[in-house]
């Protein structure tokens, strides 16, 4: 069997991005892939004739621009269309209208409360602070705050001098921000129910943790630090979907002389004498490497295709005690035409971006509730879009798409698996709450596909279908993550490393854990970095 210099367990966006880098350098890459695409959850399957569906990932943001400009994605058919706005439908009748005018969004706000309307700049202001702070750490490897090593050293220093330069009062808020819940974050500066709801679902999704949990203020954070043309906090639509996003990903890296293996999957990471040597696939193949990079969520690296006689005891324990629950759903759904919604005139372009329908925060708290009686939510939150109204490609002419990301849903119910009645039963519960503010919207559907975590852990292997990798939560970040002494990309084992959203700075398809930790191997292998940095900030 032909050997390679480095095996990347996974053709999702990070096995895909961290595979390139090692190619670039010169390394020979090969990709295993359990299934016949690639992408993981950044896919694009046209599951319905002539329609594609984003089935798993559905926005574009947080994707560094150090790495589409590096691995040059737009060459290799990346094009990200941004979309600005986005609408809270209110159960009297009203909405509440996130515009991108500034002006216009003062005036919306202080529709609602005029003392809202002063307290939006100071929190817009309060966030992006967060947000400055964070950013060129994404794409740099967390120091290990145990070690006396001169590069763990340097960067442990520039860490501190970030947080030290928000002063004393600046660094107490910011310690206050990465613990406390959205709820109470936001409960300090609005009035207005509907306001506090459209801002707060970006703290919860993706999350097991509901609005009045501690931590999800950071998750919150965690979506705003992204970016769609230099525009901070700006999302957008990858056009063709979001597998466009690994297709070129997969065409940069085979343009580096990589190979993509599809339909492998890997039973085991192959140690001797305390060094991985390769993989051996689930069909008996065996194929050789001294580097193994895995792709998988920690609890699938350490306790599926390892073995535990290879491993330190305390990695086993570190990885059962991981984080990792699932709490999310998704529906794709092929419309016969644009569906209309109260309240809103055609053509609004409020329409374009994304629909909630949750208008407080006990009603968000309440679908959290459901979730923690193992049941899906009655009453979800819905954060949903239609890419194509500016994204034609992804339907046939006069005909759309619809994506609805739905929190909560819970890996098991009532402690068994899901049924086929359960997805039904999850299925009518998103589309009823749809369909009691768009008056034609069932009339409209033609196909519904129905993914709730049993799908996406069994068909993209997300463990309980979390689709961060892992709780994004205080303990589990920086030189926490995915647990301590193993934040940076190495694994336990000589050779084996990890590069997906388990890793710093986590989930969202963003890169940056990837390329972090092909330039770790990189640094081990002693060949030359090419791998950039995080651009410094404005």
């Amino acid at each position: 069997m032909e050997k390679y210099d480095a095996i990347v367990i996974g053709a999702g966006h990070n096995g895909l991005t961290n595979a390139a880098y090692l190619a670039k350098s010169g390394l020979k890459v090969l990709v295993v892939e359990k299934n016949d695409y690639i992408g993981g959850a950044a896919v694009s399957r046209e599951l319905y004739t002539d329609w594609k569906y984003s089935n798993c990932s559905y926005v574009c943001s947080l994707l560094r621009p150090e790495i589409m400009r590096d691995l040059q994605l737009p060459r290799h058919g990346l094009q990200v269309v941004p979309y600005g706005g986005g609408v809270t439908f209110m159960q009297n009748g009203d909405y509440y209208g996130n515009h991108a005018d500034h002006e216009r969004q003062h005036r919306e706000v202080a529709r609602h409360s005029k003392r809202d309307a002063n307290a939006y700049e100071r929190y817009e202001a309060d966030v992006m602070k967060q947000t400055r702070l964070i950013r060129p750490f994404l794409m740099r490897t967390p120091p290990d705050p145990t070690s006396l090593k001169p590069k763990d050293l340097k960067e442990l220093a520039l860490l501190a001098s970030s947080f030290a330069s928000m002063g004393e009062e600046g660094l107490a808020d910011t310690m206050r921000f990465w613990t406390m819940s959205i709820g109470d974050f936001l409960d300090e500066y609005f009035e207005s129910d509907v306001i506090k709801a459209h801002l707060a679902g970006s703290g919860i999704i993706g999350t097991a943790l509901g609005v009045y949990s501690p931590g999800t203020a950071y998750v919150l954070l965690h979506h705003y630090m992204g970016d769609v043309d230099g525009s901070v906090g700006a999302w957008g639509f990858a056009r063709g979907g979001m597998g466009a996003v690994s297709n070129s990903l997969a065409s940069s890296f085979q343009s580096f002389g990589g190979t993509i293996q599809r339909n492998a999957e890997v039973g085991q990471i192959i140690v001797k004498n305390g060094k991985t040597s390769g993989v051996a696939l689930s069909n008996g193949d065996e194929i050789y490497s001294d580097i193994v990079v895995s792709n998988l969520d920690p609890k699938r690296t350490f306790l599926k295709i390892m073995d535990e006689k290879d491993l330190p005891t305390d990695v086993v324990t570190k990885a059962k005690n991981f984080k990792i629950r699932g709490s999310s759903g998704k529906l794709n759904i092929a419309l016969d035409g644009l569906p209309t919604f109260n309240g809103l005139p055609k053509g609004s372009p409020l329409c374009l971006g994304e629909k909630h329908f949750s208008d407080s925060l006990t009603r968000m708290e309440r679908a959290y509730d459901d979730w923690k009686n193992e049941t899906w939510s009655k009453d979800p939150y819905v954060d949903m879009l239609i890419p194509t109204q500016l994204d034609p490609t992804m339907a046939p002419p006069g005909k759309h798409m619809m994506s609805v990301f739905v929190q909560y849903a819970p890996p098991k119910i009532d402690g068994r698996e899901w049924r086929d009645e359960d997805r039904d039963g999850f299925a009518k519960s998103v589309i009823d709450q749809i369909a009691n503010y768009s008056p034609d919207f069932k009339d409209l559907i033609l196909h519904c596909e129905v993914r709730t975590p049993k799908e996406i852990e069994s068909e993209v292997g997300l463990t309980e279908g979390n689709i961060f990798m892992g709780e994004l939560t205080f303990d589990q970040l920086l030189f926490n993550r995915p647990f301590p002494g193993y934040a940076q990309y190495r694994g336990p084992v000589k050779g084996m490393y990890m590069c997906g959203s388990g890793t710093h700075p986590g989930g969202g398809v963003m890169a940056a854990p990837g390329a972090n930790a092909a330039r770790e191997i990189l640094y081990d292998l002693k060949r030359s970095n090419t791998v950039p940095e995080g651009y410094a900030d404005d």
